[in-house]
């Protein structure tokens, strides 16, 4: 009997550890909502970000995301006039279309000068290591906060996800 206690105690302290590294890789990974719209960005590749400069609206392509810390990141470079728009008014939308559906994001975008975040979008994007190192004062990664994502296509009603 004295064994079979063992056992199962050993057992359970397997179970406990597991289920307390899975749930810290799924809080460091992000919420579910979070992860919906990283997967989608991810699977499309290719998404559009509008900023404003002064009155004038700019839209250009994107095409690094990142989940860093329970956080979703895209990366730019800091001397480029996106990086002086979102200086300027953090409040961006960012849109993507998989060929049936779309997403709208609305969020603020916060410049993170965390070298760890920096390391972990180069590590996502190496070919993006021949142009940006971490902490080369070119290199910037920003996290969506206070995001509002709304899934829509032509044959279902929009659903909005926030995170």
């Amino acid at each position: 009997m004295l064994k079979i206690s063992k056992q199962l105690s050993g057992i359970f302290f397997v179970f406990i550890t597991l289920a307390t590294m899975v749930a810290s890789a799924a809080k460091k990974e992000g919420s579910a909502p979070m992860q919906e719209v990283f997967d989608f960005l991810k699977q499309t590749g290719t998404y559009y970000i509008a900023t404003v400069e002064g009155n004038q609206p700019r839209v250009r392509p994107f095409g690094t995301v990142n989940i860093f810390n329970g956080k979703l990141y895209i990366q730019s470079g800091k001397k480029k006039n996106v990086a002086k728009q979102i200086a300027a008014n953090p409040k961006v939308e960012i849109c993507a279309f998989d060929g049936k559906k779309w997403l709208r994001v609305a969020a603020e975008l916060v410049a993170d000068e965390n070298i760890e975040a920096q390391k972990s979008m180069l590590a996502a994007y190496p070919s993006l290591q021949k142009m940006y190192q971490p902490g080369d004062g070119n290199n910037i990664v920003y996290y969506l906060k206070n995001a509002k994502a709304t899934f829509s296509s032509f044959g279902e009603p929009e659903r909005v996800i926030s995170f």
